[in-house]
């Protein structure tokens, strides 16, 4: 963690700007490591705000009290449905501990993120999220795509096709929820907000992540660009993040709009979106092709709405 405040700093110094640091620590599951409150104290003696993210069935009223006594802003707990969806997904019984959870995290102040992994198994069940979220009264409700990627290659046949992702954020970000804040981190949601039809340039200044505005850090110190990107670009414990981030080829393509194939690299909301870069690179995998810079096979914007002529952008579909 001392490198990464000392990379911070440098480049604070030497480009005259304030940069805003946080930490999500996630997993697997961070409760089932021993040492997780060790790991929070150390983040914590650096700089930067602390997320965790859990499935929820750990969180004792013990360890909800110390996430506050460890300065965690805030906890994501993953909700895949109503109690037999949710079970269906990731285990008989999962979902009373998961409430049980959020409960305790709640009483001890906790500011609780409801997340979602939006699929066919789910996407029927929009408004039981809502309904569900003001009843906990947690103030955040979230919504991401599927993965395919790890277990998710098992639920490829579940993905959703391009214009169910585009109706389910319609129905989502349009839900009236008093006192629920509705959100997501997904680049192709930005699609959502229109726009002038005017190309954003070349430069990324927002939508994914990757390569951007984040990194992930393994357990054994490996460098990836995303959590669910698994593709090594150095070692925390060997290398100097400064260098990882200024000379890594697979960042620097990340980066470079002339690397995406198909509709991404052709779209005029390239600089704020990208697609999901996990998403687009665990499809590909499962197509035979190893690229993490293929298009989104889940993007809904229709050709002529944010092509630049160069390539086509279409509504992709996902044969799922």
């Amino acid at each position: 963690m001392g490198d990464v405040k000392e990379t911070i700093e440098a480049w604070e110094e030497a480009y005259g700007l304030e940069f805003s640091l946080s930490y999500n620590v996630t997993g697997g599951e961070p409760f089932l490591r021993q040492d997780l409150f060790d790991v929070l104290q150390e983040i914590r003696n650096t700089r930067g705000d602390i997320y965790l993210l859990t499935n929820g069935t750990l969180v004792t009223p013990d360890a909800a009290r110390k996430l506050a006594g460890h300065g965690v802003k805030g906890v994501q707990v993953s909700i895949e449905g109503p109690e037999a969806v949710h079970d269906r997904i990731r285990g008989k019984g999962s979902f009373s501990k998961a409430l049980s959870g959020i409960e305790h995290l709640l009483d001890a102040g906790m500011p609780v993120t409801l997340n979602a992994t939006l699929s066919r198994i789910n996407a029927d069940h929009l408004m039981d999220f809502v309904a569900l979220a003001l009843r906990l009264g947690v103030p955040r409700l979230g919504f991401s795509r599927l993965v395919p990627a790890g277990r998710g290659r098992g639920l490829l046949s579940e993905m959703l096709e391009p214009q169910e992702v585009k109706r389910l954020y319609e129905a989502a970000f349009s839900a009236h929820a008093p006192g629920l804040e509705i959100v997501t981190g997904d680049p192709v949601a930005s699609q959502m907000q229109g726009g002038d039809g005017e190309d954003r340039g070349d430069t990324p200044i927002g939508g994914c992540a990757a390569g951007v505005s984040g990194l992930t850090f393994l357990p054994d110190g490996t460098i990836t660009p995303c959590r669910r990107l698994p593709i090594p670009i150095g070692n925390i414990r060997e290398d100097l993040l400064r260098e990882v981030w200024a000379t890594s080829d697979v960042l620097n393509q990340l980066r470079d709009r002339n690397q995406y194939s198909g509709s991404c690299g052709g779209c005029v909301r390239w600089a704020d979106c990208r697609g999901c870069r996990a998403i687009s690179y665990a499809y590909a995998q499962s197509q035979g092709r190893d690229d993490f810079l293929a298009e989104d096979p889940q993007c809904f914007v229709e050709q002529g709405q944010g092509s630049t002529g160069a390539r086509e952008t279409r509504a992709v579909t996902c044969n799922t």
